[in-house]
This record gives C-alpha cells, sequence and structure tokens, in this order.
C-alpha cells in the first residue's frame, strides 16, 4: 500500500469547525419537526415545526462521573441479555447486582452464571411485566441495561433516568417520536446519559472505515449506506426463539423501516452526523409484504394464531435520508425473504469509495484500472486502537458486542463522555415511525427533529476517539 498520506488534503478533522461554522451561517439547520405518533400522520414536508424548548443542559459532551467499578442491573434476560451477560461478567470493574425478567426460568439461570463466574449472586426481579420499576428504584445501581422487546424500551429507560441512573438500551432506543423527544429531555433533566448501545459502531471494519474517512482518504464525504438485510423467517414463526410474537407482530403495525440502528448508527459516525452535520429528512418506499405470508403458508399449521395476522412491512424498505450539507444516506431492511446476511455498509466521497460484504475498497491515488483492492491493507495503520488492543474479542457479533461493552465500562470507570449520546439514539431511531410515515405518505419526504436542539454545529468526536491516554 503507498503512503496513505501521500497527495492527500487535510483530514476531515482539521475542517470539521469550519465547515459546521459555514453551515450554521448559510442557515441550513433550522428545520425541525414536532413528535408524532409512530402510526399516525405523514408529517407535512417542508413546514419546519418549532422545537419543544430545551428543558435542561446539552448533554452533548457530558462525561460520566468517575467511579472504581460499574454496578449494573440487566432488565431482560432472553437472547440478547443472556447473551451480554457473561460479557459484562468478564469485564474488571463490573458488578452485576441486578437481573430482571418475568421468565423466572431465565432470572435463575442468569444467576447461576454469575455463580458459576465468582461472582456474588444478583438480586432477581421476576414479579411480572413491572418488577423492573423495583430494579431501577435500587440505590446500589449506576447502570441499567434494557434487553427486551422494543415497545418496552422506552418505560425502561424513562424509569432508570428518573430513578437516577445510567441507561443502555438496545435497538431502537424507542418506536414513536414523542417518545425520544421525551428521553432527550429527560436525559438533559436528570443529567443521566441514555444510550442507545449500537453495536456495528464497533465493528473492526466500521471502525476502521471511520478513521479513514476521519483521515481525509475519501476526501469529501458525499454518500453513504448502511442495512439490516438479515433471514429472519425461520426466527420470527419459532415458538421458542423470541419470547412470544412480538417481533413478528410489529410487522403487523408500521410500514417502514423497523431496525435501522445498525446501519445509520455507524454511517452516522462517518459523517459526524450531530457532530457539525446533521440528517435532516428522511423518504422512503416500500415493497410488497408478501415473504411473511408465503413463509407461514409453506410451514406453519392451519390454526396457529399467526394465521390471523396481516403483515403490514414491506419485506424491502429503502429509505434516503439528506444531512444539513447535502449528503445522502441510503439505508436498506429486509427480514422476511432469502438473503444472505448484510449491512451494506458503504462510504463513498471524492477520492474513492468503500463497499463492504464482502469488504472492497478503491481509492486514489492508491489505486488504478477501475480494480477493487484489499481493504485489510489499511488494518496496521488505520485499525482502532480498541482492535489493536484486543485484535481477539471474546463474544458474539465478530467481538463487537464485547468492544461495546469495555468501551461503555471504560468511560464510566475513567469519568469520560461516552461515544454517543442520547442526541444519537434519538436521531438512528427516528427512521422506525417516520419512515413509516414516508411509506404511508407515498413516499413524501418527512422532517427529521433536530433533538440537538442546534448543538450539532459544534464539531466533537465521536467513536473515534482517543485512547484515555490520550494517544490515537
Amino acid at each position: 500500500m503507498k503512503d496513505a498520506s501521500a497527495g492527500r488534503g487535510p483530514s476531515r478533522r482539521t475542517v470539521l469547525g469550519s465547515t459546521a461554522a459555514g453551515i450554521a451561517g448559510a442557515g441550513l439547520g433550522a428545520v425541525a419537526v414536532a413528535p408524532v405518533a409512530a402510526a399516525g400522520p405523514a408529517v407535512r414536508s417542508g413546514a419546519a415545526a418549532v422545537v419543544p424548548p430545551r428543558q435542561g443542559a446539552t448533554m452533548a459532551g457530558v462525561p460520566f462521573e468517575r467511579r472504581s467499578s460499574v454496578r449494573v442491573g440487566i432488565i431482560g434476560l432472553g437472547n440478547r441479555g443472556a447473551a451480554l451477560l457473561p460479557l459484562f461478567l468478564a469485564l474488571p470493574g463490573v458488578q452485576v447486582v441486578a437481573v430482571c425478567d418475568p421468565v423466572k426460568a431465565k432470572a435463575e439461570k442468569a444467576v447461576r452464571a454469575c455463580v458459576k463466574a465468582g461472582r456474588a449472586a444478583p438480586a432477581v426481579y421476576t414479579a411480572g411485566e413491572h418488577d423492573y420499576e423495583k430494579l431501577c428504584a435500587r440505590a446500589d445501581l449506576d447502570l441499567v441495561y434494557v434487553a427486551t422487546p422494543w415497545e418496552s424500551h422506552f418505560p425502561m429507560a424513562k424509569a432508570a433516568m428518573l430513578n437516577g441512573k445510567h441507561v443502555g438500551v438496545e435497538c431502537p432506543v424507542a418506536m414513536r417520536l414523542s417518545e425520544l423527544w421525551e428521553l432527550v429531555d429527560l436525559s438533559e433533566r436528570t443529567r443521566r446519559h441514555c444510550l442507545q448501545m449500537e453495536n456495528c459502531c464497533y465493528g473492526r471494519n466500521e471502525t476502521r472505515l471511520l478513521r479513514m474517512a476521519h483521515a481525509g482518504l475519501f476526501g469529501d464525504l458525499l454518500h453513504a449506506a448502511g442495512a439490516y438485510v438479515h433471514d429472519l423467517r425461520s426466527m420470527m414463526f419459532s415458538p421458542t426463539y423470541y419470547e412470544g410474537p412480538w417481533r413478528r407482530e410489529w410487522h403487523t403495525r408500521l410500514r417502514g423501516d423497523l431496525y435501522p440502528t445498525h446501519g445509520f448508527g455507524p454511517v452516522s459516525m462517518y459523517l459526524d452526523l450531530n457532530r457539525g452535520d446533521r440528517a435532516v429528512s428522511v423518504a422512503s418506499f416500500g415493497s410488497p409484504a408478501r415473504g411473511l405470508a408465503e413463509y407461514r403458508a409453506a410451514n406453519v399449521p392451519a390454526g396457529d394464531p399467526a394465521w390471523r395476522e396481516t403483515y403490514t412491512t414491506p419485506d424491502r424498505t429503502v429509505s434516503m435520508v439528506q444531512t444539513a450539507q447535502g449528503r445522502l444516506v441510503r439505508l436498506e431492511h429486509g427480514v422476511s425473504t432469502p438473503h444472505p446476511y448484510s449491512r451494506i455498509n458503504s462510504l463513498a466521497g471524492t477520492r474513492g469509495v468503500f463497499e463492504d460484504y464482502p469488504p472492497r475498497i478503491y481509492l486514489e491515488p492508491d489505486h488504478r484500472d477501475d480494480a477493487w483492492a484489499d481493504f485489510s491493507a489499511y488494518a496496521a495503520e488505520y485499525d482502532h486502537w480498541l482492535w489493536k488492543e484486543q485484535a481477539d474479542p471474546p463474544g458474539g457479533h465478530g467481538g463487537m458486542d464485547h468492544m461495546m461493552l469495555y468501551r461503555l465500562v471504560q468511560c464510566m470507570r475513567l469519568g469520560l463522555e461516552p461515544d454517543f449520546d442520547v442526541y444519537d439514539a434519538a436521531t438512528w431511531s427516528a427512521p422506525v415511525p417516520l419512515s413509516d410515515a414516508s411509506v404511508r405518505a407515498g413516499g413524501q419526504p418527512q422532517e427529521i427533529p433536530d433533538f440537538t436542539r442546534g448543538a450539532w454545529r459544534t464539531a466533537r468526536r465521536g467513536v473515534d476517539s482517543v485512547r484515555p491516554d490520550g494517544s490515537s
């Protein structure tokens, strides 16, 4: 590989502040929208609404309180919570103090895992769907981690913050715009962080691509793409994989992108959304919804309750997000037809392009003759310091889960600001209700609220953080 800095201009980091200031001066960040219900009427395209007044100081750039250990309560011990528990237990300086799940057997299994790992048995909350409120009210917790079905994310995050706890929430953080605004306001009022725990932001390819983009290797960034394309048909109809049919039932409620954050989170970091640029609108289009019905016809016996369901979520949703700087982001969602797993994960600028699945790159002046090159050639110089320190991380999803939790705990113990915040959580989840509104309106663009209330113009770091010792 040639010298990566040869023939290249200044990095995006060195010009980001002046770029953000220029956008502010041009008045491109004034678009906002009032909260609407997830399945409500379409927001009027182009009609900027008044952003609700701020109820507290911004949480952008606010560090955690420094602490020697992090006391964690976990709500939800199904597939996701059970997978994250051993990763928490393996981290130094973490105490799993309490666990909660209405299915008693799952909570008991979690207790056994803690004891087997040589830790004290956590307190258990299994007395119904609202017992999480008692967990959140405990005085000996620093962080509540929510790994439950989507509908419960909002009330659980709300309960955690109202009880003085920082909260990490699985994706999406909430399903309605009104809920997203309330989480932003609660975070600002309570001074507690509300984090969308997006593991894909910590993927090895994603973090390497992020550092390369911010080093200027792609030139001026123009467009990006991210997705969640994953054939979930067998899992959604399985009687045991999920606790009930909750995920499949969402396909009877909305007509948009149910799960945008795996693609939107990393892309937002590449483009410094909420850190010098911001997402201002989304226009979504959906294919017919046929895949789940066809799978049901071939695999589900007559008389099963699933036969009463009518599916409305498109088999493929494509959304186009425009930013204040005029960049484009393409988001895709498809989980109900045959397709190998893909998050697309693409980034293009004036000097080249990266496309994932499989990873390949083409950059000037390194490459020529329109031939894709090897992305791994950039690993030694541009791998994120997290991946250089821990080249073979434990856990699922290729080590992303471990990296995500390791970094969260590190920030909490050292008193650092988190790599992302409540404004990112709200922005990344906003396409859920807005894509539904856009599809119902025939693809009419929907305005994305400025959850930062203007703070997006200030350049700051995100997942491209430096080591705690100050090195990169």
